[in-house]
């Protein structure tokens, strides 16, 4: 593995570590308590209370608005952290300071830092040892605290009540749109899965909350009632003014309570990257003052300008465009495809997509079925890939069997992709999306990369 930095010797811890990480519990799992990750920084010594905390729940766009808002924050001069799951490549993406992954170094000395406090804890709670999820966080906790940084910014990985990353008390809760996902561990329908996400809602807290369906939102709405919680909503307190699509993403003029920025160029592509980042500016005018005021304009365009969201919409190749999507659920699929709709004039596109076994293939395939003209599924090299014969009998049922095709390997799956698109019969403006799952995308990226 090639590890920027890193001697040698390091690189092998740094590849020992992760070994031992993928031996806990893996992320996946949920156990409703926050005893053992408050039990583990209790022993660090409290970093999560080192710094004020802003913190991103929600089904879709956690990640895009969390890297919005920590981008604009360190525009304003801040020392920054920043923590989001789940990588796409490297697991040093989760652990972000002032805008840069932590060295290999600095990963082996925070987890060589907190590694002997582990045992204490997992054997205090013998039948629930900690989580490769709540290791992280409480690295990423204590990684920010010694920096220093002025501020985190805080992606939720699964819930909210019972998060791990929920151990710090966020000065502004941020709750991106809120859908079906994760039923085994969040509940069946929207409003307990609202329920579990309003966890982050502190007291005292400004809540920043993305627009949502009726039942989401009377469940938000109850839960900032309840902790004295002051609310910003979009499409009351903030929203998207004007959207024009321009080339490499958008321009936009998004309104707030304090007027109205415009000409923000955006480089991500997706009406719901715009919707993004109204929600990102909202929490940012939130964590300095409310919005009573506005923030400087050049420094919130430089902000957005200079976003980047690894696995959103990503063109990593031209001729043909190859673009990478980690859309895992209904809600982000059909998100991607109003995009690739909208914004992008492909004679020919082609999927290739790979699910994992406890998410909704039929849904996801369905919601990509009208911008596709065929697809290619595959198997991602993890325990948790639906098998390619699974996925591909979903296809057959969504596609019909002229429009599907069956590669086990996804680098047999690229290929077969790209040669669908530059097959004689395609014209000229051709693509392939990748997508399915961030494993699925994030292997994609790493094959692509070295080609």
């Amino acid at each position: 593995m090639d590890v920027p930095g890193g001697s040698d010797a390091q690189a092998q811890r740094f590849e020992q570590i992760q070994a031992e990480l993928l031996g806990r519990w893996p992320e996946t799992r949920l156990e409703p308590s926050l005893d053992r990750i408050a039990a583990l920084v209790q022993l660090l010594g409290d970093p999560q209370r080192a710094y004020p905390v802003i913190q991103v729940a929600g089904t879709n766009g956690k990640s895009s608005t969390a890297r919005m808002v920590e981008s604009m924050l360190r525009g304003f001069g801040l020392r920054t952290g920043l923590f989001t799951s789940p990588h796409v490549t490297d697991i040093r993406e989760r652990i972000v300071i002032d805008g840069q992954p932590i060295s290999v170094e600095r990963f082996v000395d925070v987890y060589d830092d907190v590694a002997p406090y582990l045992g204490i804890v997992d054997d205090r709670f013998l039948d629930t040892p900690l989580s490769y999820f709540e290791v992280l966080t409480a690295m990423g906790y204590a990684a920010f605290a010694d920096a220093p940084v002025g501020v985190a910014v805080v992606e939720t990985g699964m819930g909210g009540t019972w998060d791990a990353t929920n151990v710090a008390d966020g000065v502004v809760a941020v709750v991106t749109p809120i859908d079906i996902d994760h039923t085994d561990y969040l509940g069946p329908d929207v409003a307990t899965i609202a329920t579990e996400k309003a966890g982050i809602i502190s007291t005292g807290a400004v809540a920043v909350l993305a627009q949502q369906s009726l039942a989401a939102a009377e469940v938000l709405l109850q839960r900032c009632a309840d902790v004295g919680a002051t609310v910003v909503r979009e499409g009351l307190e903030f929203g998207v003014r004007a959207r024009d699509i321009a080339v490499g993403g958008q321009v936009l003029a998004l309104q707030t309570r304090a007027g109205v920025y415009d000409d923000i160029v955006l480089p991500m592509h997706g009406v719901h990257q715009a919707h993004n980042a109204a929600v990102a500016l909202a929490a940012a005018e939130a964590f300095f003052g409310a919005g009573e005021q506005m923030l400087d304009l050049e420094v919130v365009r430089h902000g957005f300008a200079s976003v980047t969201s690894p696995g959103r919409m990503e063109i990593v190749r031209r001729s043909p465009t190859i673009m990478l999507d980690a859309a895992h659920n209904p809600h982000g699929a059909r998100a991607l495809a109003q995009a690739l709709q909208e914004e992008f004039a492909f004679d020919r596109l082609v999927g290739v997509v790979g699910v994992l076994a406890d998410k909704d293939a039929a849904g996801i395939l369905e919601a990509l079925e009208p911008v596709l003209d065929c697809v290619v599924v595959t198997e991602a090299r993890t325990p948790r890939a639906m098998p390619v014969d699974a996925l591909a009998a979903v296809a057959v049922e969504v596609f019909g069997e002229d429009r599907v095709e069956v590669q086990a390997l996804l680098p047999d799956a690229l290929d077969a992709a790209i040669a669908l698109v530059d097959a004689p019969a395609a014209l000229g403006g051709s693509g392939v999306v990748v997508t399915g799952s961030v494993i699925t995308a994030g292997e994609a990226r790493r094959l692509l990369a070295g080609s």
